[in-house]
């Protein structure tokens, strides 16, 4: 499969979450999806364990049906006060991109199921114990992010959407996940509209960088 020249530090810089200009009317070949996947089993995962599986839905019946409890979810997110177009409200920079990030959001609210692939990354994980959480989620979410880039750089938008899990258990049911396996992320998969991405606005880094201490 031929790759967009892009160099490593463009690559990690220009992959977006990507809502309106994902192309919902080219179909993806499950052979790209796969290998996409097959680039992101190299990420991290604690203790070598691996315990990940991942789930790629191409079915038109049960992508409708995942991205009706998404919308369901977009919907009572958008009503809430903390939503993303509702932060930085008064902020004369922040303010706009996040009102834009708002109607994205919406947008793919109410397109999630017509995006021609969804990938959840899942993980084993029989109890959610009070312990270390980050550890154990620690070792699929590097994955994910792995699988976004290497789509990145076949042509391909993803987005990174956790609304769905507000109906987690109805989706378990929907795609017959075992018992112990959790689901991860939401990440539509297609093709993009025009393959030129910018890197995004961002807080100095002096604003967030600590060195040694507080």
């Amino acid at each position: 499969m031929t790759t967009l020249e892009l160099s490593p530090d463009e690559l990690l810089t220009t992959t977006r979450t990507v809502r309106k200009r994902l192309d919902l009317a080219k179909p993806v070949p499950i052979e790209l999806v796969r290998e996409c996947i097959e680039i992101a089993l190299q990420a991290p995962s604690g203790s070598n364990r691996q315990a990940w599986h991942w789930l790629v839905i191409t079915d038109a019946e049960k992508r409708a049906a995942v991205g009706e409890y998404y919308r369901l979810a977009v919907e009572k997110y958008l009503a809430g006060s903390g939503s993303a177009g509702k932060l930085f409200a008064d902020d004369p920079v922040r303010g706009p991109v996040q009102r834009r990030i708002g109607d994205s959001v919406a947008y793919l609210g109410e397109r999630m199921g017509q995006v021609p692939v969804l990938v959840i990354p899942c993980l084993e994980a029989r109890s959610l114990t009070a312990g270390n959480q980050a550890g154990l989620w620690g070792s699929i979410l590097p994955s994910a992010w792995s699988y976004m880039l290497a789509a990145r750089a076949r042509g391909l938008g993803t987005a990174w959407t956790t609304l769905h899990l507000n109906y987690e258990q109805e989706v378990s049911e929907l795609l017959g996940l075992p018992e112990e396996v959790r689901q991860t992320v939401l990440i539509p998969t297609a093709y993009t509209i025009g393959t030129g991405f910018k890197p995004a606005p961002r807080q100095p880094l002096d604003e967030v960088l600590h060195v040694n201490a507080w």
